[in-house]
């Protein structure tokens, strides 16, 4: 169901024909908002400057260029966590844009104060849906690159319908990447790693497989939870192939 906007309502936005909101299969989980002081501190610091709120995507108007002040290439990170990752990498490319979907807002205070200890100016966040967000407000072969690093794995076989790395979303992702783009993904569930191969050697815009570690990436909290329960990491690099 689509709003009267034009652009179709986000989950938890979407309606039955009598009104009832309809029940939707997502990839993530809203955990808890309770911030520390020093979350808290960050949030009023710089939530103003470099998160963009929910319903800001809503108006028809909404452009993801106008969030950054310029031109330049663009890369989506899926699940910043605590921002770790997203501050590190984007230190090393001041000349792209880093757009970080995260949902679980002690994660988005935590990645504003890296990013404001940091200095950086070329990182913006978001709360909404991600496949939603790709599917909706970027445009086809547009992304230099998408960072998918220990998205929840949905352990639970019956779960595992809200994983992230599936056919129609591979689909839809690779075709928003640029010609040569990148799509790093990490995980360190041995099942989900075999499924993220699985669906994306299947898509035919993508050629890649599992690497060696990306030494880039720094190791996170996320990933020292993996290895403390014994818990092997996998990195996989995809690129976008043809025209």
């Amino acid at each position: 169901m689509s709003d009267d906007r034009g652009r179709p309502a986000r989950p938890h936005h979407r309606l039955t024909e009598d009104g009832r909101r309809m029940r939707e299969v997502l990839t993530y989980s809203r955990r808890g908002n309770r911030f520390t002081p020093r979350q808290q501190q960050a949030w009023d610091e710089y939530a103003e400057r470099w998160w963009v709120p929910d319903e800001a995507v809503d108006d028809p108007g909404f452009s993801l260029a106008e969030l950054f002040g310029r031109v330049a290439p663009l890369i989506v990170e899926i699940g910043a966590g605590i921002g770790e990752s997203t501050v590190e990498l984007a230190r090393t490319r001041p000349d792209h844009d880093v757009l970080v979907f995260e949902v679980w807002r002690p994660g988005v205070a935590d990645t504003l104060g890296r990013v404001g200890e940091a200095g950086l100016s070329n990182v913006r966040l978001l709360s909404v849906d991600a496949v939603w967000s790709i599917e909706h407000l970027v445009g086809p072969d547009s992304l230099a690159g998408i960072w998918t690093f220990f998205p929840d794995p949905w352990h639970k076989t019956r779960h595992h319908k809200r994983r992230l790395v599936t056919p129609a979303f591979a689909a839809m992702a690779a075709g928003r990447l640029s010609a040569g783009a990148e799509w790093r993904l990490a995980t360190d569930w041995a099942d989900y790693a075999g499924q993220m191969v699985e669906v994306l050697d299947a898509e035919p815009l993508l050629e890649g497989g599992v690497v060696e570690r990306w030494a880039e990436r720094p190791v996170t909290r996320f990933e020292r939870k993996g290895l403390a329960a014994g818990r092997e990491i996998t990195d996989l690099r995809y690129v976008r192939v043809g025209q």
